[in-house]
């Protein structure tokens, strides 16, 4: 008899990694989610550019559907607001006293106040509160803060109707000075969209920021001169001169004074910070820019985990 040996089969060596690597660039495969270059995302979210405008619009159209009023209340809130603070700020502890025109003061610090205020709050959860979106579909993640930052652009835009009405029935007259309002509104959006993407990153690892942020954010309203003038507790001996600096240099404040100076004519260039338009570009810059590469470097994790 003869003995057959059977020889087992051999089992083929794993491919080395640069092998896969390059049958997947040969075929024109790539890493799922992987971050692009920073002047290919530019280019992917201005592709985009049409989603953002329509999903801010669409979020605006629903966020008081629910409501009896509906659209009515985005003018309503921020003018309730401004009731309350007006009669504890300026009636009962009397901001209002050497400040004039303080109605219209303060309704326009209200009003540029809630636009700084909700998008940053917006930006919060703009990752963490759309989870089925990011992990449904590709896109680049900085179009959610962004549009939730377009959407309290609008709600703006829609409420300064009742600012003018405002400012007219207390005497402030029309004056070409109201055009400057429009490259601060920019400036401001460019600062509010920056913070929101940076608020977004950190709100997509930590989602408990935003229980954090309100407390945050009532903070530093009150320290922005939205109910009283900056510039009268300037001419007061009782804070040191820095603090006095830092208050009038607080990017809020900056925005919130250049909207007043814009519109209200007994609120004069005096009243304003040293340099205010170059404080007003460089926050703009600062947080627009570094917001906006703080969130792409960590574009590839977002929605996972």
């Amino acid at each position: 008899m003869s003995t057959v040996l059977h020889t087992p089969p051999q089992t083929p060596a794993p491919a080395a990694d640069h092998d896969l690597a390059a049958l997947a660039a040969r075929h024109g495969l790539t890493v799922s989610g992987a971050r692009p270059s920073l002047p290919e995302y530019v280019r992917r979210l201005w592709a985009r550019r049409h989603f953002i405008t329509a999903f801010a619009t669409a979020k605006l159209t629903a966020q008081y559907s629910q409501a009896k009023l509906g659209q009515v209340w985005q003018v309503m809130t921020p003018l309730l607001n401004a009731a309350v603070y007006y009669f504890i700020f300026g009636v009962l502890l009397g901001t209002k006293h050497g400040v004039p025109d303080y109605i219209p003061f303060l309704v326009t610090g209200v009003f540029i106040w809630t636009f700084t205020q909700s998008s940053i709050m917006a930006g919060t959860r703009a990752i963490s509160g759309n989870l089925g979106l990011v992990r449904a579909l590709h896109f680049p993640r900085a179009a959610l803060p962004i549009s939730f930052c377009l959407q309290q652009l609008q709600q703006l835009l829609f409420s300064m109707g009742a600012l003018v009405v405002i400012l007219l029935c207390f005497g402030v007259p029309v004056r070409a000075s109201w055009l400057l309002a429009l490259p601060a509104l920019f400036l401001q959006f460019t600062f509010n969209a920056g913070v929101s993407m940076v608020m977004a990153r950190m709100g997509a690892k930590t989602p408990d920021i935003a229980q954090l942020m309100p407390f945050v954010l009532r903070t530093w309203m009150y320290v922005s001169g939205v109910m009283w003038s900056i510039d009268k507790l300037a001419q007061k001996d009782s804070l040191p001169h820095v603090v006095t600096l830092a208050l009038a240099a607080n990017p809020a404040a900056v925005y919130i004074d250049l909207m007043r100076f814009s519109l209200i004519d007994s609120f004069h260039a005096s009243q304003l910070p040293a340099h205010v338009w170059l404080l007003a570009v460089g926050w703009a810059l600062v947080a627009g820019v570094g917001g906006f590469i703080y969130f792409w470097k960590a574009e590839e994790t977002y929605g996972r985990g």
